[in-house]
């Protein structure tokens, strides 16, 4: 039977999105408080009437606000016990045709907001610690072509938490990653849309298919957990073995 969560609060950016939105549900189940924070006031609302959640208006791109944000989450009835950051983008473009525009704004959704976060979690969490989770990639474990920009940007959230975590173990503050392949979401939908590149898509995985939100979303709460409070600086595939296994 899942632990009750009734007593810490979790906060997650990009919570209306297709893995955030899972990990509101699983996370729900347990009766956590939850925050969850982004750019689309429409998704959010239908989110945060389907379990309960507090809404926090938030663009990746604003450092200051996403420090207010981590600072608003607090609660005394239920500590903050983890973040997650759920913002991300997918540019698939070989870097010679990647604009400086679109490098930018690479950097600044998946890797500046999870550096602000960082940032501000260093002050945010009770004496008794508590978890952040960032979602990276598995182009950032292995070599895939047409993603510079964000390998580039996912390896460097696997690097940041790496050190976060060294740098903040002493106050129990664990930082994970999880790294997902090709994920049945909204953010992937120029893939799953097309069945040409869907069905490419199965046949790289050793599994043959690709990813369901939920599976994702487990993993992270999995990091979450705090009966996990020995783990930290893990960076989890969740990828249907195409970063470690190469299928007959």
């Amino acid at each position: 039977m899942p632990k009750d969560l009734s007593d810490k609060t979790f906060l997650i950016f990009g919570g209306s999105g297709g893995i955030g939105r899972e990990l509101c549900r699983l996370l729900a189940a347990r009766d956590a408080r939850l925050v969850i924070a982004g750019r689309n006031e429409q998704s959010l609302k239908e989110v945060a009437d389907e379990f309960g959640a507090s809404v926090e208006h938030c663009e990746a791109h604003d450092a200051a606000r996403i420090k207010e944000v981590i600072a608003n989450a607090q609660a005394e009835e239920a500590p903050l016990a983890g973040i997650v950051n759920a913002f991300g983008t997918m540019l698939l473009k070989p870097a010679h045709l990647t604009s400086e525009e679109e490098w930018a704004e690479t950097i600044a959704v998946n890797l500046t907001s999870a550096f602000a976060i960082t940032q501000a979690a260093a002050k945010a969490f009770p004496k008794e610690g508590g978890s952040v989770v960032f979602i990276s990639t598995v182009a950032a474990r292995i070599g895939i072509p047409n993603h510079e920009a964000i390998a580039a940007a996912k390896s460097g959230l696997i690097g940041l938490a790496l050190s976060a975590a060294a740098t903040y173990a002493s106050k129990k503050i664990r930082y994970n990653v999880v790294a997902p392949g090709l994920t049945d979401t909204p953010l992937a939908a120029k893939i799953t849309g097309n069945e040409a590149s869907l069905e490419a898509s199965k046949r790289m995985h050793p599994l043959g298919r690709i990813g369901e939100a939920e599976e994702v979303a487990s993993a992270i709460a999995w990091f979450l957990d705090p009966a996990q409070n020995w783990v930290t600086g893990q960076v989890l595939g969740v990828d249907g073995g195409l970063s470690t296994v190469r299928a007959r």
